[in-house]
């Protein structure tokens, strides 16, 4: 099996060295295809209005001067040699991509790219509450497993796998659990303003702490008690009771 790791925290990411990890447990032939520098947020952007660069570290890892998705792109078109791969695994991302968070996520995005390319895709993130201290150990632990038993059973071809790994240690994991996309009942996001040398204000995106109060059976809830949570998640995003609710109100204007 031929897999290709990419993420969105960059080449020099530590959560990539666990992805790797995680991958050479499935396979032998394990490609990495990352961007050049951190790329968080970044959705599912390509780099239209620029040229790309490749760096190539060896024979079978690359950075890209782009996106998650430039980075997957890259990687099954022009990188690896020979089939494309088999399998593509995303992260291990340094935080949760949980609820609303899957919408902006570089990591899940690169999950994304490969499922549009028809390629079974998986993205993998790491809860934790300090990014210094994130329990990377915990993802290796589990990711191999996690991953040889989705594999096993299988997943529309429109679908990509979220898969969260919860900020406890691996013997405090309390089990595995199926889950839906959660959503958050305050926002998250915040821009602070800032002052430079020069007495120019900027501006700095973060995100507040604050834990939400999320129902059974989602990813947020999972997480927060202590469980893995495997999310399918897929880009069907027409809300099918609002387009019913349109065509009855417009068929007065046919």
């Amino acid at each position: 099996m031929r897999i290709l790791c990419s993420n969105d925290d960059g080449i020099h990411a530590r959560g990539l060295e666990s992805l790797v990890k995680i991958a050479q447990e499935l396979s032998d032939d394990v490609w990495v295809v990352a961007p050049q520098e951190e790329q968080s947020g970044a959705a599912r952007a390509l780099t239209l209005a620029h040229p790309l660069r490749v760096r190539k570290f060896d024979d079978r890892r690359f950075s890209v001067s782009g996106t998650p998705s430039d980075a997957v792109m890259m990687g099954v078109t022009r990188l690896v040699e020979g089939k494309k791969p088999d399998l593509i695994l995303s992260g291990v991302n340094n935080g949760q991509n949980l609820a609303e968070d899957v919408t902006v996520s570089g990591t899940i995005a690169a999950a994304f790219q490969g499922m549009s390319m028809g390629i079974p895709s998986i993205a993998l993130s790491l809860s934790r509450l300090d990014r210094d201290k994130a329990r990377w150990h915990t993802a290796e632990a589990n990711g191999a497993r996690i991953v040889r038993q989705l594999l096993d059973t299988g997943w529309p071809d429109d679908v990509v796998i979220n898969v969260n790994f919860p900020d406890v240690e691996p013997d405090d994991v309390k089990g595995i659990e199926v889950t839906e996309q959660g959503h958050r009942d305050a926002v998250q996001l915040f821009a602070e303003e800032r002052k430079d040398l020069r007495g120019g204000t900027y501006y700095w995106y973060g995100f507040k702490g604050t834990r939400s109060n999320p129902p059974e059976g989602t990813d947020l809830r999972a997480i927060y008690d202590g469980r893995i949570s495997i999310t399918p998640l897929h880009l069907a995003l027409t809300h099918k009771d609002s387009h019913q609710k349109l065509t009855d109100s417009f068929k007065t204007e046919a």
